[in-house]
């Protein structure tokens, strides 16, 4: 989209991400529509009252142009998988107001972050671009599917964001690592098939990414792009020590635990993993909780329309 017309629009906003600040910024975005006539075709907003309502907002969008997805990472999972509940002629483009505490899918759309007035300009001055998803078990996720160590960790930061913690973003991440690291690390045996191909080992770290970060900037994925139909799968070939499980979480902030034996990576465009043990781990879909028996994942190649700034580089 080269033209600064969002056609008919609708505002799903969380009132209650970013401890609340979304709820100033909705009214905001509100102010800077109302002001700016020739930017829509006209425009709602709506504030989500539970969880789940985005997907049903989402899913009832047929008849909008564009969706602008106000909050965090958990609103624009909710907002993505009502959208893919439409047919793919009648489904809105997605734009995006990043207010959260991770914010990880807006550093893959390069979109200013915890600031709805820059985001709103990138928005208006956008292009339109094509992007892939990932499917597990029939549930979307636009950014991060992970097990075991590094999925205990998301989980527990939801938690925490539910309970106003006052930290935020990659603060957030390495104190709960720091505690979940506290009880103690372990493994567990997984089995996988990777585009046909068997793999077997013992997660510490299972990702599969269709952005290079999560965990509020974490490169756990530094090649990944949302754009090349393949996800990028970052596993364990081994059970490492303790000392360097923590060496490698700190290294993986900045994407250097590429070079590590202990850590493979390939680009995939279909995967079946399965736990075999009693006990099994953690699972997180954008920061959701996830639990199955077995996983089916697939990449979904340009699966969604998406605003992004200018020039923007994958």
């Amino acid at each position: 989209m080269t033209t600064a017309k969002l056609g008919k629009t609708l505002v799903i906003a969380n009132p209650t991400a970013h401890s609340g600040k979304s709820a100033q910024a909705a009214e905001f975005v509100r102010r800077f529509l109302d002001s700016y006539g020739n930017l829509t075709a006209g425009h709602d907003l709506v504030m989500t009252k539970f969880a789940g309502h985005a997907t049903q907002l989402a899913a009832a969008a047929s008849d909008f142009d564009t969706v602008i997805a106000l909050g965090g990472d958990g609103i624009i999972h909710e907002i993505v998988n009502g959208l893919m509940q439409l047919p793919s002629e009648r489904r809105p483009r997605m734009a995006i107001v990043p207010m959260g505490t991770g914010n990880d899918f807006a550093r893959t759309l390069h979109m200013a972050r915890n600031d709805p007035k820059t985001a709103l300009a990138q928005i208006a001055r956008g292009e339109e671009r094509t992007i892939d998803l990932g499917c597990v078990n029939g549930v979307y996720f636009m950014q991060t599917l992970s097990f075991g160590l590094d999925a205990a960790i998301a989980l527990d930061t939801t938690r925490r964001r539910q309970d106003q913690t006052s930290q935020q973003g990659t603060a957030l991440f390495v104190t709960s690592g720091l505690k979940i690291f506290s009880t103690g690390l372990r493994g567990w045996p997984f089995q996988a098939r990777v585009d046909g191909e068997p793999i077997s080992g013992t997660d510490v770290v299972f990702a599969v990414q269709n952005g290079p970060t999560y965990g509020a900037g974490f490169r756990v994925c530094p090649d990944a792009s949302p754009a090349d139909g393949r996800l990028d799968l970052c596993y364990s070939t081994r059970k490492p020590s303790n000392a360097t499980v923590l060496a490698l979480f700190g290294l993986a902030r900045y994407g250097k635990h590429t070079r590590s034996r202990n850590v493979a990576f390939r680009k995939v465009q279909h995967l079946d993993v399965r736990f075999p043990g009693a006990d099994q781990p953690s699972c997180q879909v954008d920061g959701e909780r996830l639990e199955a028996d077995g996983y089916s994942v697939d990449v979904v190649p340009a699966a969604l329309r998406v605003i992004v700034p200018p020039g923007c580089a994958w």
